[in-house]
Order: structure tokens, then C-alpha cells, then sequence
């Protein structure tokens, strides 16, 4: 993602995306929420494609799982469609959150480590989930118009062109916005204090301390402070920080106090960010400083979160018993009894899925011994009974199910699998694995196929069917799928064609 600079959260700063789908009658005010979603999808392809994208399952598990309870708050918020709404986070030093059209939210993995509390991250949020809900990219493409497509693809090229260098970012995007970037400025100020508007709103109902809003604008306010020389006047599309922290502060004097612990499944979630963000080697010796540095704190939860990480640390370096002892720790510093000068952080003790992933993640390292993977699968079917909607651990089920060498068990199941949750390409992806080790080379490849078509790679998936109909193996039936498959998959490509041409 960029590496820029920047004063403040973007909501509207798009990351790269392939291509967009047509925006139709440009002559509506704005964009209707069905092309809303079609572009966010589109956007959203691009983005889990990216190196930098974390597709970590119990990181997305905790941010879906946090992001829905704020919008459950306000169930206005999912607009006239209900869509459902898709939080994520990618890898990138700036402090920073995105909204995308049609209720797809991201946030830089440097904003996750640098809220401190709960209520923090749910200010960022639920400041997104404001421009969402009041459709501004929508409402900003319908008002320019003829030209609505012109700045959003502008700003995926510059997104695209800053991995090359900030002045060629640059370059791309002055190029594509021209004179169009200075009329939309008055609209984004307007739009930055709509969505703090509806974000406070947001945070009130969902029983969180609104205060949290105004301690994270402070931060970045400090944060940006040494960068607001280099940002172009043109980019400055948001109102001052202390302009909005005033407007918030206004605002809770009329609140009534709020106080909400923060969650245990927060400081395992901002342990893994702060992993994810820098796997290099001398990433992770940086990582296990600061958790080491961590277990000196004061809070339970702290501590919990310390070992927690120190054992990703572990795992991401490929020592199983190192991983085993910290999870271990972590355990055991959460169950305790806790000393009267300790504090307990408010939270519950009761069983954490984050940990139960963690406890898999250890026990499925390839570097384990053969005798462990018996005791991954008992571990397994206990967790996905324990935490019957965790998407992670279903797939640790599968994963478990293989290793033990139960392969034509873990192919019926994640056959199952697959029908109930049509959207996932992982499932797919494992299911390749499963046929892959029984040898069905058919089969893999069409499992393949299916997975690249959930990730919009039409015709890498029609490569895959291709590779799948010369198999050795492949029947006449086998044959016949492949076929029809193959003139769906021709038919979505040309409309992806036409989509693109306008």
C-alpha cells in the first residue's frame, strides 16, 4: 500500500483495483447502491490480490466480528439494499482507514497498533461506517457527472503508481484530478463531519465511551504534525484536526459518561497486527522486544496478549516448542487468580477463539512431529464445536482432517463446506489440496479454477479447467461439467469486457 505521509485518515482514498465496472447512466445524482456494491466488489478483487492485504483469518475474524457489533448499533446504516458490511486490514506503516462503496472498510495495520483502546478503533470505524452510510463516494462520482469515472481511476492508478515512487503517485494522480480535485474539497470537509457525525452517533449506541474519538484525532493530530509541510494543498481534502475535536468535545458534554473494558480478543488481535505488519526476520526480533518489553505491564490482558505474541512470533519462525510454551504462558497468565496490585482489565475469562486458532496454529506447524497431528484433530473438532461461526477454525477443522490423513473425510467435509459458504475461496483452495493428495488431478484443478474465479481471475481459471480436461484421470462426466463451466465462465468474461469498455 502507499508509504506517504499523511495529515490524517483518507476514507476516500481507494487502493488499486484491476478494472471497474461500467457506472451506467451518469446523469443520476448518484450512483444507485446495487453499483455501489459492483464497484466495491471490483475494488475489493484487486485488494486481496495485494502482497500487502492480510488475509489472516482470526485478525478478519475480530474486525468483522467488532465492525458488525458497531453497525448491529445502527442497523440503518446498511441503507435500502441491507448489504452486509466487510471490514478488513492491510499491511502499511501510516496511520490510516478507507471506507470503499457499497460497505467494504479498511484499515492500515499502523492504526490498529496505534489505538490503545477499544473505544479508539471503534471511533475509526464507526467514522467510516458514517461515510458509508451516507453514501459519499457515491454522492462525490454523482456529482461530477460525465467525468464520475475519471477521478476514481485516477486514484487507483496512483495508488497502483506509489509503489514505484512517491513523484510518479504523484504525477498520475495531479493528471487524472486536475481542476476536479479543488471542486470536491468543500464536499469533503462537509463529508469528514457528516461521517464524525454519524460515527458518534454510532459509538454512543453501541455503549462505547465517545471520548475514544477525541483521544484518537489528538494522536494523529501529533502524528501528522511533522508531515502537514509536505502534503499538497490539493490533497488537503479534510477539515482541520482541531476543528473536529472541538466539534466532538461539543458534543460529549451533552453525553452522558461511558466506560466499556477492552475486549481480550482487542489485545490478541493488535499481538497479531504488529506480527503481521513486518514478517522479515529482523520484523519479528523487533516484534518479540516489544511483547517482551509488554510483560512488565500492569493489566492481565497485556500480559495475555504479550505471550500470545511471542508465540506467533515463534510460529512465524518455525519452532513449534517455543510457540507451545508462550501459548501455554498465555493460558496460564489468564487464568490466575489475579494479585490485588494486577489489573484484570474488566474482561471475561471465558474461552477465546483467538486462542483456540492460536492452539491449532501451533499444533498444525509443518515442523511438528507426525504423533501430533491425532492430537490436532481431537483439537480441532473441540474448536469448531466451541465456535460453531468461526470461519478460521473451520478451516483448521479441514487442515486438521488432511494431516491426520483423513483425506476422503476432509474432501466430503469441505464438499459440505463449500455449498453453505459459496464465497470463500479458501475452502476451495483446501479442497484442491485434499484431491491433490489422493491424486485426483481432475478434480484439483476444477477445485482450483473455482477458487480463482471467487478472486475475479477469469481466465486463469480457465486455464485451470483446461489443465483439468487433459488430466489423465478426467471422465466423461468430469468432461461435461468442465464444458458447461467453461462457456459460463467465456460468457462472464465477455460482460467483464464490455463492463470495461463502457
Amino acid at each position: 500500500m502507499s508509504a506517504k505521509p499523511a495529515s490524517s485518515w483518507t476514507p476516500l482514498a481507494v487502493p488499486p483495483a484491476p478494472n471497474l465496472p461500467n457506472l451506467g447512466d451518469t446523469s443520476r445524482e448518484d450512483l444507485s447502491p446495487a453499483m455501489e456494491r459492483k464497484i466495491g466488489e471490483e475494488i475489493m478483487r484487486g485488494i486481496r490480490g495485494d502482497r500487502d492485504y492480510l488475509d489472516d483469518a482470526p485478525l478478519l475474524e475480530y474486525l468483522n466480528t467488532f465492525g458488525n457489533a458497531l453497525v448491529a448499533a445502527r442497523p440503518s446504516v446498511r441503507g435500502e439494499t441491507n448489504y452486509d458490511y466487510f471490514f478488513f486490514a492491510v499491511r502499511d506503516p501510516q496511520l490510516n482507514a478507507f471506507a470503499l462503496p457499497g460497505g467494504f472498510i479498511g484499515v492500515h495495520s499502523a492504526l490498529v497498533l496505534a489505538a490503545q483502546t477499544e473505544a479508539e478503533l471503534a471511533s475509526v470505524l464507526s467514522h467510516e461506517i458514517g461515510h458509508v452510510a451516507q453514501r459519499h463516494i457515491a454522492r462525490m462520482l454523482g456529482q461530477q457527472r460525465q467525468d464520475a469515472l475519471m477521478p476514481l481511476a485516477a486514484m487507483l492508478l496512483a495508488a497502483l503508481a506509489s509503489r514505484a515512487g512517491g513523484d510518479v503517485a504523484m504525477g498520475v494522480f495531479a493528471a487524472g484530478q486536475g481542476l476536479a480535485i479543488q471542486r470536491q474539497l468543500n464536499f469533503g470537509r462537509d463529508a469528514e463531519r457528516e461521517a464524525d457525525r454519524i460515527g458518534f452517533q454510532i459509538m454512543g449506541e453501541a455503549g462505547f465511551d465517545t471520548t475514544g474519538m477525541v483521544a484518537f484525532f489528538g494522536r494523529m493530530q501529533a502524528a501528522s504534525r511533522s508531515y502537514s509541510d509536505l502534503m499538497p494543498a490539493y490533497l488537503q481534502t479534510h477539515p482541520l484536526t482541531t476543528e473536529r475535536i472541538a466539534d466532538i468535545q461539543a458534543r460529549i458534554r451533552e453525553q452522558p459518561y461511558k466506560q466499556r473494558a477492552d475486549s481480550l480478543s482487542f489485545h490478541l488481535a493488535r499481538a497479531r497486527a504488529r506480527v503481521l505488519q513486518d514478517e522479515s526476520v529482523q520484523g519479528l526480533l523487533n516484534a518479540k522486544a516489544v511483547f517482551t518489553t509488554q510483560l512488565e505491564q500492569q493489566s492481565r490482558f497485556q500480559v495475555v496478549a504479550a505471550h500470545y505474541g511471542l508465540s506467533f512470533v515463534a510460529v512465524k519462525q518455525g519452532k513449534p516448542l517455543d510457540a507451545q510454551k508462550e501459548l501455554d504462558a498465555a493460558n496460564a497468565a489468564l487464568h490466575q487468580p489475579a494479585a490485588p496490585n494486577v489489573l484484570t482489565s474488566g474482561g471475561t475469562q471465558a474461552p477465546n477463539s483467538l486462542l483456540a486458532a492460536m492452539a491449532l496454529e501451533v499444533l498444525l506447524m509443518p515442523a511438528q512431529k507426525k504423533e501430533v497431528a491425532q492430537q490436532a484433530l481431537k483439537a480441532a473438532d473441540a474448536a469448531r464445536q466451541q465456535f460453531p461461526l468461526s470461519r478460521g477454525i473451520a478451516h483448521q477443522y479441514a487442515e486438521a482432517l488432511m494431516a491426520a490423513g483423513k483425506l476422503e473425510q476432509s474432501t466430503l467435509y469441505l464438499r459440505e463446506q463449500v455449498q453453505l459458504y459459496k464465497e470463500e475461496p479458501e475452502l476451495y483452495d483446501l479442497l484442491a489440496k485434499a484431491y491433490a493428495d489422493q491424486g485426483k488431478m481432475t478434480l484439483q484443478h476444477m477445485a482450483l479454477a473455482e477458487s480463482y474465479v471467487l478472486q475475479g481471475a477469469t481466465m486463469a481459471a480457465l486455464d485451470q479447467l483446461t489443465i483439468a480436461r487433459k488430466s489423465t484421470d478426467a471422465t466423461f462426466y468430469d468432461q461435461a461439467v468442465i464444458d458447461a463451466r467453461e462457456r459460463e465462465l467465456q460468457a462472464k468474461r465477455r460482460e467483464q469486457i464490455k463492463d470495461q469498455k463502457g
